[in-house]
């Protein structure tokens, strides 16, 4: 048996990198004090939505990195926060995941061109999944948007984590909130993996731009699909225990990813 204490940092961030990476300090620290080994923070906590961000952006060894990375050097954990990198003319959307081994990155692979935002005019998409280890446990990194498309997800387990992480910067709207938790939970049931999303706090009214700024209700879903824990729409801090165990059991009572098979196959289509 292998378990994880996982806490999910519901922030609200501001358009002041500076300001930002003192919350990961503080909800580190916090995350830290009450035993979590792995702290996961939204998409784009070094810089809201809405605003500029080929401005802000820094590589992964860059200064707001390197204060993330201090966070987590001081209190021994492993954090990832969502920030922005240098990619060309544009940047990339990038889950940082900075820990005791070093730090890496996830870039966001599917862009948010829905629903009247068009990611892609700013943000180069990522071409890998990417996985890391924490305390012996493998974590799926995924960011916002990516939690609609399954095959990401089956591929992170594949590669054989038994957690996904989602970093995200949720849009408002009709429905979006119900959306969210049914997304995170479909996407635990089809890996049978434990799924972390982590949203941005609502920030209480919509931007004026359609930016997407955040719905809350950052939840922990178990292999299963049951909900283990879930924030309202503020600031809050979650934490849960995650255990490989619990992941095995469930696969081999629902062994869906043994189960699937290949539907790439010549279509046929006949007249009833």
């Amino acid at each position: 048996m292998t378990e994880l204490r996982i806490a999910l940092a519901q922030v609200a961030a501001s358009d002041r990198p500076g300001d930002n990476a003192d919350l990961v300090a503080d909800y580190t620290a916090r995350a830290a004090q009450a035993g979590a080994r792995l702290v996961v923070f939204p998409e784009a906590t070094m810089c809201r939505f809405g605003v500029p961000l080929a401005p802000v952006a820094e590589p992964l060894d860059g200064p707001w990195a390197d204060r993330v990375a201090q966070s987590a050097h001081e209190h021994g954990v492993t954090v990832a926060a969502g920030m922005f990198t240098p990619s060309g003319d544009r940047v990339a959307n990038t889950l940082l995941v900075a820990g005791p081994d070093g730090r890496t990155g996830y870039s966001k692979v599917h862009l948010f061109d829905a629903f009247g935002f068009v990611e892609s005019r700013t943000v180069a998409p990522g071409d890998e999944a990417v996985t890391v280890e924490v305390d012996g446990v493998r974590v799926g990194l995924t960011i916002c948007y990516d939690i609609r498309f399954p095959a990401l997800f089956t591929a992170l387990a594949d590669a054989g984590a038994d957690v996904i992480a989602v970093a995200a910067s949720w849009g408002a709207g009709p429905g979006k909130l119900d959306a969210w938790t049914t997304l995170a939970r479909a996407r635990a049931l089809d890996t049978t993996t434990y799924v972390v999303a982590c949203d941005q706090a609502d920030p209480g009214e919509p931007d004026p731009r359609g930016a997407p700024r955040g719905v809350g209700g950052s939840l922990a879903v178990g292999p299963d699909g049951e909900i283990l824990t879930q924030a309202g729409p503020g600031p809050d801090l979650l934490v849960v225990d995650i255990d490989t165990d619990r992941v095995a059991a469930v696969r081999e009572t629902l062994p869906v990813l043994a189960n699937r098979r290949d539907f790439r196959h010549p279509h046929r289509s006949v007249r009833p």
